[in-house]
């Protein structure tokens, strides 16, 4: 497991990046590209650099419910010889003990949850897992991400994968 105290808090310095318009209260991140339903950002420089691909769910059930941002990411740290790591911003905290869901076609991924604050994320134990799904998500074109809020409320959030390809391409050639 590659997950560490500080996946998480960048991770949701990523977050209130892209949200509040402010990364790590010292930079912001950069838009590298668009590619159809993929963005691809980068921030930082040697060893503290960060770049990423996300999108948004182009559908989120329950619709009915509140909550936060909700982004799936593909990050690569060069210096920390991190490379496509997968991971799930939910928009809400997880209920503790339970796993998230990814469907993409017939082929389904687990991974783990983890809480800091109000701020849930998901990410994959073993690596060889994520390059799997990376691989399975670039040959699909819809992809389900399933989870269980901390009241208990399942969650189903429908990505689109059109562009993902171009982005994961464009993020190896930045962040080498």
């Amino acid at each position: 497991m590659r997950l560490q105290a500080a996946s998480i808090t960048l991770l949701s310095a990523i977050v209130a990046g892209l949200c509040a318009g402010a990364y790590a209260a010292e930079e912001k991140p950069t838009l590298v590209g668009s590619f159809r339903d993929w963005h691809v950002y980068q921030s930082g420089a040697g060893n503290d650099r960060l770049c990423y691909a996300l999108s948004e769910p182009k559908q989120k059930t329950p619709g009915n419910v509140t909550r936060g941002s909700v982004f799936f990411l593909i990050s690569t740290w060069p210096g920390r010889k991190v490379r496509n790591e997968p991971s799930v911003v939910p928009g809400y905290e997880y209920k503790q003990g339970t796993k998230t869901e990814i469907q993409v076609g017939p082929a389904k991924f687990e991974l783990f949850t983890k809480n800091e604050g109000a701020t849930g994320g998901a990410w994959m134990e073993n690596p060889d897992d994520e390059k799997k799904l990376v691989d399975t998500m670039k040959k699909g074109s819809g992809m389900t991400v399933a989870g269980t809020s901390s009241r208990g409320t399942q969650t189903r959030d429908n990505y689109s994968l059109a562009g993902i390809s171009a982005a994961l391409d464009k993020l190896d050639a930045i962040c080498k």
